[in-house]
């Protein structure tokens, strides 16, 4: 066994890997053709040639592969914004912020039929299990925009910023208290993330509000009819956001 390269993996284990890949792409292709609820195991062992015992022998029920594609995609995109903002200095929070924004579009582009299931349709029957894979991916990106959001507002108040700017901003993101957040949610963020505001928090939601937004309007095909140019748009409005959080109030 390598250090570098781990076990390596027996014929068996390679070709249950392969399958397991085909059958969750093919699973995101009936998703794209079809809606959420035209995921199917039988369909998908037909078209691979497999008999439903066969394809039982990889995810016992729908329910099942729909776990795992969540949880695939999830470690995807949690990746992908890591990668983004892991490779901006550590010493521009903006540059950090700016860098995963980007990455979000980048990757939901990339990953259409992944960006709507986990952030489109909910998929008819299924019920999410708690905890597991899925959970930690999700938790993974929701920190990470806090803890940026709050380095971000922690730069902007070591520089001169504009008074009038200052009294804007404070009075859209003053008056929240602890009380205005589900107690699950800030068991989530503070075990990461200790340090936090409410008046932080909320301005976490806004900003994921505006970027998430955007993408799913493009995603969607709400875009192509009003903009040439999505990518120039999203640009400007991450731009707008980043400049807004130098002097967005503690």
């Amino acid at each position: 066994m390598s250090a570098t390269t781990g076990p390596k993996l027996s014929r068996r284990e390679r070709l249950r890997a392969e399958t397991t890949r085909e059958i969750t792409a093919i699973a995101l292709r009936q998703m794209a053709a079809e809606g959420p609820g035209a995921i199917s195991l039988r369909g998908i062992a037909r078209e691979m040639g497999m008999t439903a015992r066969a394809i039982y022998s990889y995810f016992p029920t729908r329910d099942d592969l729909v776990t795992a594609l969540v949880a695939e995609v999830s470690a995807s995109l949690a990746d992908a914004l890591e990668r983004a903002r892991d490779a901006a200095p550590a010493t521009d929070p903006g540059a950090r912020l700016l860098a995963w924004g980007l990455a979000l579009r980048e990757w939901a582009l990339a990953n259409p039929e992944g960006f709507r299931l986990v952030y489109g349709d909910p998929v008819p029957g299924y019920e999410a299990p708690a905890g597991g894979p899925a959970a930690e991916a999700a938790r993974r990106v929701c920190c990470g925009l806090n803890r940026l959001v709050a380095e971000a507002c922690a730069a902007g108040r070591t520089t001169s910023t504009n008074a009038a700017n200052n009294a804007n901003d404070a009075g859209n993101a003053e008056g929240f208290d602890w009380s205005d957040f589900p107690a699950s949610y800030l068991d989530k963020i503070r075990a990461d993330v200790d340090d936090l505001s409410p008046s932080v928090v909320a301005l976490a939601l806004r900003v994921w509000g505006r970027l998430h937004g955007l993408v799913t309007l493009e995603i969607y095909g709400h875009l192509g009819a009003v903009s040439t140019d999505p990518a120039a748009l999203y640009r400007a409005e991450m731009l707008d956001l980043v400049g807004s959080l130098r002097s967005a109030p503690a």
